[in-house]
């Protein structure tokens, strides 16, 4: 079996233009194809990662056998020189190629991918509702008030979900977004941070968990600072306080807050991890299969956490590839904690991308039993949009 044809989408989602998840179809000269996707959907680097698949795909993948998942990864590692240093438009576009080369592996021999990673460990998979800052509805909404956000959270838990997950920093009190939350908090905006969070723990109870979003915008002190709030909710884990440019920042919070430490989802590999678990500053790891090496290497650093007792959530914000994959990932795995259901999920603009539309039931996922990761590219829409093909 060899690969004959690569194709490449750059989705441009007319309905909400900041997203654009990026697609590839692999084919190969018996006449299966498999599909991946890259883990830069949104904000920046979408078009890079996909000619970056483009240059793969015209350097390595034409007349190579796709069965021979391992070499290929190898080969991406040190062939590409920036393998070896590496980054997300690089990483994202390796681990699209991979995880499609694991579909076409699963469509061989006429398995879900899950049973190649050593079968199923976990059924039913506990889900939560992300991003809750966004709403939970058929749009997007920018949320404000505490009582939006309790709203937000009423509306998850009435779609059967026991665990929310929601940003309550990175908006103002006037809507407008802020990036930088390095500096110490004042009083007022403590107060308005504190009133969303507590919003939504007076809405849903004591029983459901609450997991409290950064996205890295806080330095150590003011991180440390928010620490308190995060206790005081009483929250299941405190996601990316700070940032990944330096693991010692990562350790100092750590010490000095008492919930578990999530992160992950901007770390690519086996050797990006090795710091936050040998200092043990991060609890629950989040890698991205679209930006972690696909299978091959997200596997492994799953394996690797293990031995340092540390739970895996994957990171999942992208289109229905990356959560089909996810969930092959995580069904495998004996340290699966939980899913992240993004809100973007639920959107009609992203579910119309694929034939299949994987969404959980009250609150639970179960993986797809099709060969391969079990889904397939909806070709009326992704045409639409910017594709590019090698052969």
């Amino acid at each position: 079996m060899k690969i004959n044809r690569v194709e490449i989408f750059d989705i441009h989602c007319p309905k909400r233009p900041p997203w654009n998840p990026v697609f590839i179809r692999i084919h190969t000269d018996e006449g299966i194809s498999g599909v991946g996707e890259a883990g830069l959907a949104y904000d920046l680097g979408h078009s890079a990662a996909a000619h970056m698949i483009k240059e793969i795909a015209e350097a390595m993948l034409i007349g190579f056998n796709p069965m021979n998942t391992e070499l290929l990864w190898s080969r991406m590692l040190r062939e590409s020189f920036w393998g070896l240093g590496g980054g997300p438009v690089l990483y994202a576009a390796m681990s699209a190629i991979d995880t499609a080369l694991w579909d076409i592996k699963g469509k061989v021999f006429g398995v879900p991918v899950y049973q190649l990673l050593g079968g199923k460990t976990n059924g039913k998979l506990r889900t939560y509702a992300s991003q809750l800052q966004f709403d939970w509805d058929k749009e997007i909404t920018k949320l404000t008030h505490p009582e939006q956000y309790a709203e937000a959270a009423l509306k998850a838990v009435a779609d059967g979900y026991d665990a929310v997950k929601v940003d309550p920093i990175v908006y103002d009190s006037d809507g407008s977004s802020s990036f930088d939350r390095t500096k110490l908090f004042t009083k007022p905006q403590m107060r308005l941070f504190g009133d969303r969070l507590r919003a939504i723990r007076t809405a849903v109870g004591p029983d459901v968990d609450i997991i409290f979003e950064s996205h890295s915008l806080m330095g150590a002190a003011s991180a440390i600072q928010m620490g308190e709030l995060v206790e005081e909710v009483g929250c299941m884990m405190y996601e990316e306080p700070v940032n990944y440019l330096n693991s010692a920042v990562h350790k100092k919070v750590a010490e000095n807050v008492r919930v578990p430490i999530a992160g992950g989802e901007r770390l690519y590999h086996r050797w990006d991890v090795r710091p936050y678990f040998e200092d043990q500053s991060i609890d629950v790891l989040q890698p991205d299969v679209g930006l972690c090496g696909g299978f091959t290497e997200t596997k492994k650093v799953c394996d690797y956490a293990d031995v340092y007792d540390i739970r895996i959530q994957a990171h999942v914000c992208g289109g229905p590839v990356a959560t089909a994959a996810s969930l092959h990932l995580e069904t495998a795995i004996p340290n699966f904690l939980i899913h992240e259901h993004h809100t973007y999920a639920i959107k009609d603009w992203n579910r119309e991308l694929c034939i299949q539309d994987p969404q959980p039931v009250n609150g639970f996922f179960e993986v797809s039993e099709e060969p391969g990761i079990g889904i397939e590219l909806n070709d009326e829409v992704v045409y639409r949009s910017p594709h590019m093909e090698v052969k």
